[in-house]
């Protein structure tokens, strides 16, 4: 992006899916009713999919309630920034070469906890944008169209 481009750049779905694959941490939105809720969790890009761990609990209900997810992953320097959106259904896995498959992905929980419920979210739709971070222009004077 040059100085006279947008500073928002649309990113193609391969460009998407290798800035997933650079982070560890995301958000998963989840929805049921009239609940909507946000969770960070550390995941994995297995191949075109998203693989995180869980447990018990309101996040994993929610899941068996609405497999329906958004999961959104950003970063950001002092010169430019990102963010990906997946939309997609989310799956608790159960069939043994599933969970084998996962647990050979690497994936350990970042806090203490017990996560032996593998979730792997596949993707209906990748969007992501690129931003170029400059100074805010000026309010007043011409303006660039």
């Amino acid at each position: 992006m040059s100085a006279h481009t947008d500073p928002i750049e649309m990113l193609t779905s391969d460009r998407s899916w290798e800035l997933l694959g650079t982070q560890e941490l995301g958000r998963l939105v989840t929805h049921v009713g009239e609940t909507i809720d946000i969770f960070p969790v550390n995941y994995v890009v297995d191949g075109e999919g998203i693989l995180f761990r869980t447990a018990p609990g309101s996040k994993l209900f929610e899941l068996t309630v609405n497999t329906d997810v958004l999961f959104e992953v950003d970063d950001h320097a002092d010169t430019d920034a990102w963010s990906v959106i997946i939309r997609g259904y989310a799956t608790a896995l159960e069939a043994d070469a599933d969970v084998q498959r996962a647990e050979a992905a690497g994936l350990r929980p970042w806090i203490p906890t017990v996560k032996r419920v593998y979730v792997r979210i596949a993707p209906t739709s990748v969007s992501g944008r690129a931003f170029r971070r400059s100074a805010e222009p000026e309010l007043d004077g011409p303006q660039e169209y």
